[in-house]
């Protein structure tokens, strides 16, 4: 019986991104997945400033955003009347990826498949995992092939990636709780006549909200609208263009003319969570966990930060023994986030969705008067766009997140994401892209003389980085909450969080937490 570390269930951008993880420390995982090719329809298109900058980590960004479109507007329209809102000219000086960048799903498919495929490492196609039983240090799956016999392999873990009809998790017997919306939508990539070049197009009307969202591949515009209430089209119902032409016109007017469409379907959507994230060896990520609304384009983004998270993990535990308790933070850290998504989807999608005489009255009367103005507001853009993003998840309450003594009250403060900045000729992000920890070092050499330090690079576990203190590396200290000559130090983790800081002179800390978490 063949063995594997690591069996990934699932080869969308969340397996990919696991399996691509794992291969950056190291492990060889196996990537199975029952369809016979990736997918070729846009799906997903929003990658978010978070996910970008964790699959940097991977190498894979500077090609996504070569090819997406990070200049995108959103223009309003109401009936006798359309305004123009800008969205993304927000100056976030923190991250790299200012921006939310639109690429269809098959495009970041593609990217991360071809990825893996340089490391060394396939996606099986056309496997399908029917059982899986525990053993005293993993797991048994069994595997149908489909033009082959059934195959017992063993894994140490099995990570299920496999879409909101996990086998993973139905098989390792974790609840899934949550319900339907009731309404049916419609799902379209296609030409579009009569709009503007450019700018997403929103269309608010009492009966909800028509969407177009620039494509540019396979087709130039995506279409997103909500059916009639009361209409309970099945989601396997066969969809005309004429249909989606008489969704368009009942929104638009009869100003907008649809055709060559690449790709059309109605969907139902529901917001749903598992009830656990892990069961011995068996996790869960991505909407194998979780499955809400695609309102802010959070679905994909969740699931690949939901891999990167588990993937080091994993890789410590195979490699480096640290404290059995890593894994369990994998569901500490990641399960709030999937629950925040989850509510902040289901109030999002019931405002524009809800045929409540109030709620028809905000879309068409008080949001087109109240938006602009809004959104005009840069902080208030800001504010907003930055937990969208994702740029403000932090895990402070993890049993990985510690304050040592002395930590200074001003700065990310350990489990928050470490902010970008610039620092001695590249920036913080750049300095810590490596795979693996990282140490920063802020203040005079003699706070950190070399007998402390060599001992960490030897180790080969961790990489040190002094901080200068010259003026035009202000910016980064203040960011990191130092000052020039002060003395502190910050350890990020794989994954870009801060594990452990403090203020100067506290080494014993450091080295306890070292010997706990990294092993």
């Amino acid at each position: 019986m063949d063995s594997v570390e690591v069996l990934v269930v699932g080869a969308g951008p969340t397996g990919l991104a696991m399996a691509g993880q794992l291969a950056t420390f190291g492990v060889r995982a196996r990537v199975i997945d029952r369809a016979l090719d990736r997918v070729h329809e846009s799906r997903a298109l929003g990658i978010q400033p978070r996910t970008l900058e964790v699959l940097a980590g991977l190498g894979v960004t500077d090609e996504l955003v070569s090819l997406g479109n990070r200049a995108v507007r959103l223009c309003l329209h109401v009936p006798g009347r359309q305004r123009m809102v800008p969205l993304f000219d927000l100056g976030l000086h923190d991250t790299a990826y200012p921006y939310l960048l639109f690429l269809s799903q098959a495009e970041t498919e593609r990217i991360l498949g071809e990825h893996l495929t340089a490391a060394g490492i396939g996606v099986e196609r056309g496997i399908e995992l029917v059982g899986l039983d525990r053993t005293g240090d993993g797991a048994v799956a069994t595997l149908r092939h489909r033009d082959g016999p059934a195959e017992q392999m063993s894994a140490r873990y099995v990570v299920g990636c496999d879409g909101a009809h996990s086998t993973v998790r139905h098989l390792a017997g974790i609840g899934f709780e949550g319900a339907a919306y009731p309404q049916t939508f419609v799902l379209a990539d296609l030409e579009a006549d009569g709009v503007a070049a450019g700018p997403a197009h929103a269309f608010l009307a009492e009966r909800g909200l028509f969407l177009l969202f620039p494509l540019g591949h396979p087709a130039t515009w995506r279409l997103l609208a909500i059916r009639p209430p009361g209409d309970r089209t099945p989601p396997d119902a066969p969809l005309t263009l004429a249909e989606v032409q008489a969704l368009a016109d009942t929104y638009t007017g009869g100003a907008v003319r649809l055709r060559d469409p690449v790709w059309m379907t109605n969907f139902r959507l529901h917001h749903r969570a598992a009830t656990r994230y892990r069961s011995g060896p068996f996790f869960l990520a991505g909407d194998a966990a979780h499955i809400h609304s695609p309102a802010g384009g959070q679905g994909m983004n969740t699931g690949i930060q939901d891999a990167v998270n588990l993937g080091w993990k994993l890789a410590h535990a195979l490699q480096s023994s640290p404290d059995p308790a890593l894994l369990d933070s994998y569901e500490a850290e990641r399960g709030p986030v999937g629950r925040l998504v989850l509510r902040l989807t289901d109030r999002a999608f019931t405002a524009v969705t809800s045929t409540s005489p109030l709620a028809r009255f905000a879309r068409t009367r008080i949001a087109p008067a109240v938006l602009p103005a809004v959104l005009a507001a840069r902080g208030v853009r800001a504010t907003a766009f930055r937990t969208v993003a994702e740029l403000n998840i932090g895990y402070r309450r993890s049993p990985l997140s510690v304050q040592g003594p002395g930590a200074p009250r001003r700065g990310p403060r350990a489990g928050d994401r470490l902010p970008d900045a610039p620092v001695g000729g590249t920036t913080l992000h750049r300095l810590t892209a490596p795979p693996g920890w990282h140490l920063l070092l802020g203040g005079p050499p003699a706070a950190w003389p070399v007998e402390v330090v060599a001992p960490l690079r030897r180790a080969g576990q961790v990489t040190v980085h002094r901080l200068p203190g010259v003026a035009e590396d202000r910016v980064a200290l203040r960011r990191l909450g130092l000052a020039p000559g002060v003395a502190g130090l910050l350890l990020v983790r794989p994954d870009g969080h801060l594990g452990y800081r403090s203020g100067g002179g506290d080494l014993t800390g450091l080295a306890a937490y070292l010997r706990r978490w990294v092993g």
